[in-house]
């Protein structure tokens, strides 16, 4: 019933993400949480804001990380291979940090901080790490403002991966702000902190063909 009213609300004009912005309203947890999971919406210091379809390179990258990541740490603890398991890694998880409400491209959590999926709408629970996938739309909000609370939350490692620039960038938190250990380019092989126990390729991650 919720989705069916907001449909008929946004198709009646009454309902506009970016007029209700421009008119300075103040959204809420309750409302990002009524909206229909599939508007891929994330509530940011009051606002609603819709994120972008993702295109052919967001895709490819967002699909990278997973692909290059999942099979050697998304597993129980103690398992076999290099990676060794011991995390969850998602993409898209709706994630409350405070009064925000965010949906990371793929977010990572500890299994030892979390031995059990959450079976609720939204994650309360902080992630250990987060990987944002830049694109036009959305770059002044991963790299300034996401950035800010991500740290303010206390999330441990931030990645912003890069398909235009071909390049991935991550974060540390400490106390003071990010510190950015580590700027690689798409021909590079790293250890990328916090999975520095395997080396990945940077072109593998967004999306390119395994070596």
């Amino acid at each position: 019933m919720a989705n069916r009213a907001w449909d008929e609300a946004r198709r009646a004009g009454v309902v506009s993400f970016r007029r209700m912005t421009e008119r300075g309203k103040h959204h809420t947890l309750e409302e990002w949480l009524a909206a229909p999971s599939e508007r891929r919406l994330e509530l940011i210091d009051g606002e609603l804001i819709e994120k972008a379809l993702p295109d052919f390179p967001h895709a490819l990258s967002q699909g990278g990380v997973i692909a290059l990541l999942r099979p050697h740490f998304h597993r129980r603890p103690g398992s076999s291979g290099p990676g060794g398991g011991g995390w969850w890694i998602l993409p898209e998880v709706d994630l409350q940090l405070g009064p925000n409400g965010f949906r990371p491209d793929v977010a990572g959590w500890r299994r030892e901080r979390l031995p059990e999926p959450p079976l609720t709408r939204p994650v309360v629970l902080r992630p250990d790490w987060i990987c944002e996938v830049l694109s036009a739309s959305n770059r002044h909000n991963d790299t300034i403002r996401k950035l800010r609370h991500y740290h303010a939350a206390g999330v441990p490692y931030y990645w912003l991966l890069d398909p235009d620039t071909g390049t991935l960038n991550v974060f540390r938190h400490e106390p003071q702000g990010y510190l950015n250990v580590l700027i690689a380019d798409r021909a590079q092989r790293v250890r990328a902190e916090p999975f520095e126990v395997i080396e990945i390729s940077v072109g593998v991650l967004l999306g390119d063909d395994p070596e």
